[in-house]
């Protein structure tokens, strides 16, 4: 099959019309339409329905698209491969990780990783999904529990547990819970059980909801919880790798506590030699590293 064609498709597939993809292509209409037909005759096949609303693949071209965007992905990582001979580190670094971990952890220790690589470009992707890093839809993940995917290259950091959080104005109007019994005259703000999150958290906010707690604020990310929790609106359930980053926070109630939550870090083998993926692993284990050391300082102190 023709090259060309092929890239030609496979950004006709992805934009779902002849003029968004000639636009991407820097090809007329009408050139696009010539490529996608002669590929089409050299197939002998359809692949793709004609549309009001644009161009849907067909089943052959459903086949065709899968096998043009293992080839994207390959050509990506050739490509980045190839940049990493340079000395320096620079470019582009996709890394996946979940909302919570990603917003109140990682990217506020961001800057010291750019302080020493200004020409890194970090596309930071926050979801609960887990990404497919074999398939490079990421280059990097950091998750809370150890990756199943093969061909990965994986590394514990740390175990995280959910507690119970406030501030110290809102336990000044409130009082301060001695059991789960004093609940019933307090709000707990917390993750709705049924929201994408690690089985831990999950687990201890079903558990809490067994209590008779007659106010609460569910919301769908640690995110959310925290910024409640800091408007002094009730108990949070937090991770507690926050203390650090709000030491002004009250923990409530301190056996109440979920079981440990590890937090890996991933990446596919083919990087192993990536600069900036070394880059990137290293500053994360020098930050896990010295933040593991404040918080033995601390509960020495």
């Amino acid at each position: 099959m023709d090259w060309d064609k092929l890239r030609i498709f496979h950004a006709v597939a992805e934009k779902g019309s002849l003029t968004h993809a000639g636009d991407v292509l820097h090809l007329s209409q009408s050139a696009v339409s010539r490529q996608i037909r002669a590929l089409e005759e050299s197939l002998s096949v359809t692949l793709f329905h004609r549309h009001a609303r644009g161009l849907i693949l067909t089943e052959q071209g459903e086949l065709l698209y899968d096998a043009t965007q293992q080839m994207v992905r390959r050509l990506d990582a050739t490509a980045a491969r190839i940049r990493d001979s340079e000395d320096e580190v620079f470019g582009e670094l996709r890394v996946t990780t979940t909302m919570g971990f990603g917003t109140l952890w990682l990217a506020p220790r961001l800057a010291r990783l750019y302080e020493k690589y200004p020409a890194l470009k970090i596309d930071l992707m926050l979801e609960e999904r887990v990404l497919d890093l074999p398939m490079r839809e990421a280059d990097v993940a950091i998750r809370m529990k150890e990756p199943s995917q093969a061909d990965l290259i994986r590394k514990r950091l740390m175990n995280i547990r959910m507690q119970l959080f406030a501030t110290p104005e809102y336990l000044a109007t409130h009082g301060t819970p001695e059991t789960m019994d004093d609940f019933s005259s307090h709000r707990l703000i917390a993750q709705h059980a049924g929201t994408p999150q690690v089985a831990a958290g999950a687990m201890l906010v079903a558990e809490l909801m067994t209590h008779d707690i007659p106010s609460t604020l569910t919301v769908n990310n640690y995110f959310g919880v925290l910024q409640a929790v800091l408007n002094h609106l009730g108990i949070g359930v937090l991770p507690d790798y926050l203390t650090e980053d709000f030491p002004n926070l009250v923990r409530v109630l301190p056996d109440v506590e979920s079981a440990e939550v590890p937090v890996f870090l991933a990446y596919p083998e083919e990087l192993r030699h990536s600069k900036r993926v070394a880059a990137f692993r290293d500053f994360v284990v020098d930050e896990i590293m010295a933040f593991r050391r404040r918080q033995s300082e601390d509960a020495a102190a």
